[in-house]
């Protein structure tokens, strides 16, 4: 989808009749597509083609003949039984870029493991260092962090397997999986282990090595308050009125307010809960210190920085009506990127693809249409 909004022809590549499975995961539904399909579907063309299918296998063929990049989410070695793996494209194309996209690698002992979102959060130690401390039990992530972590990195090794392409003429197939996207961005937390033997344990919104960072309860909600050096906590003090504080000996550093971290944290939650969220937020306008509400949605998009960045992005969708989406999170000083095409239908550019990409004649389609090799959306 980033790719898309960069300027990139996207084709989806659906088995025809259900399609995507994202399609069908709700309640809400805009239409009949769920509001979840939608949210990651902008800008690509769908084509409905069934792989097991003969004529269906070959035209992915031929379409990877003309095409720099191919994404893929099989188990690995599926689709080289097809006649569809990087080795046999890569023949056609020497140039293509074949992005795998697996839960947990093309090789190895689990390789051939089906992979989820919750379950490579759970097996990679996210979902561990997650949720409520003091013994909470783990949670999983609101979002799905993992598979968006995947696609982030599998968006960067496209675009440096491009650039590497422009320098040598040659294509590369890239192993991309949610366990190491995940154990990679573990960061901190696995470097405590593999440096200090120190296994991690679950801290709700606080921050095992820096104190205060972390939310408090005020009187009608939450902030989240971070003093990432001994100034900002300083300063902290004097914005909340407890400057005796800064003269306790157990406080006068991170390390030491960390190993006294309890008895600090009493004393500011207290204060906390003196005041409403907006006059906290008030107080500290100006001060330097890294503080902000814990928003709702609701109120994530009213916020006029969130607007002013362009996050909301609307466009008319075919049987959906008006829908809105999360926009780019990336805006560049040179160019603008183009205005979104609404996430696509299944089969909704069967022809169109077959006809201007693969210069398929009308006959030859009318022949796949009749085969079931392929399916068109009468929607157009």
């Amino acid at each position: 989808m980033i790719l898309g909004d960069l300027g990139a022809e996207v084709i989806k590549v659906e088995r025809p009749g259900a399609g995507d499975d994202t399609r069908a995961w709700g309640p809400p539904f805009a239409g009949s597509e769920s509001v979840y399909y939608l949210s990651i579907n902008r800008n690509k063309k769908s084509i409905a083609v069934d792989l097991k299918h003969p004529r269906g296998a070959g035209i992915i063929q031929e379409l990877s003949g003309v095409c720099d990049v191919l994404v893929e989410n099989y188990l690995p070695g599926k689709l080289h039984q097809m006649g569809l793996g990087y080795e046999q494209l890569s023949r056609l194309n020497p140039q293509l870029i074949y992005c795998s996209i697996s839960g947990y690698g093309q090789t190895g002992p689990q390789s051939q493991s089906p992979g989820y979102d919750s379950i490579a959060s759970a097996v990679s130690g996210m979902m561990h260092i997650t949720g409520p401390e003091q013994d909470g039990e783990p949670v999983r992530p609101g979002v799905a962090m993992t598979d968006l972590a995947t696609g982030l990195y599998a968006h960067g090794a496209i675009m440096a397997a491009l650039l590497q392409r422009h320098k040598t003429g040659r294509g590369v197939h890239i192993d991309c999986n949610l366990l190491s996207s995940q154990v990679s961005c573990l960061s901190h937390i696995a470097a405590n282990y593999l440096n200090a033997g120190k296994e991690a344990r679950r801290w709700g919104t606080a921050h095992e090595s820096i104190v205060p960072y972390q939310g408090f309860k005020t009187k009608d909600g939450h902030i989240i308050i971070a003093a990432g050096n001994d100034k900002q906590f300083v300063k902290i003090c004097q914005v909340i009125n407890l400057m005796d504080l800064t003269e306790e000996p157990n406080y006068k550093t991170n390390k030491l307010r960390v190993k006294h971290r309890k008895q600090l944290l009493q004393t500011l939650s207290q204060r906390f809960l003196q005041e409403k969220t907006a006059d906290w937020l008030k107080r500290f306008e100006g001060s330097g210190v890294p503080v902000g509400p814990i928003n709702s949605i609701q109120e994530v998009f009213s916020n006029p920085q969130v607007k002013h960045n362009g996050l909301i992005q609307e466009m008319n969708h075919p049987t959906a009506g008006r829908i809105a989406v999360p926009g780019p999170a990336v805006r560049f000083s040179s160019f603008s990127l183009s205005g979104p095409l609404p996430p696509p239908l299944i089969g909704q550019h069967t022809v169109q693809v077959l006809q201007d990409t693969l210069s398929y004649s009308d006959d030859v389609i009318k022949s796949l249409l009749q085969s079931r090799a392929v399916a068109q959306n009468d929607v157009s």
